[in-house]
């Protein structure tokens, strides 16, 4: 599961609200191991998951670098040719 989390940090354009909703869902789902909590549990994950995007996204606005932000065009391709490598090609 938490391999679906990518880095938000440091990109052009920066993450969106939809990326960091997600890594924060994947999260959430891993440390509880729920794909979808039961009925009893669903209010608390879903706080968690709001929580820990507002906590993510307050993150990536405070974080300072001089390094240039990274394309994410560029690093998608670099991740294709890690998994051809990895897993080859079809």
């Amino acid at each position: 599961m938490c391999r679906n989390i990518r880095t938000l940090y440091n990109f052009d354009p920066p993450a969106t609200d939809d990326e960091i909703y997600a890594a924060s869902l994947q999260y959430v789902r891993k440390i509880t191991g729920f794909n979808k909590p039961s009925k009893i549990n669903e209010e608390a994950f879903n706080q968690a998951i709001h929580e820990i995007a507002a906590v993510t996204s307050k993150l990536l606005n405070t974080l300072e670098t001089s390094a240039e932000p990274r394309n994410r065009e560029v690093e998608a391709e670099r991740a294709r040719d890690r998994s051809a490598k990895r897993f080859g090609t079809n």
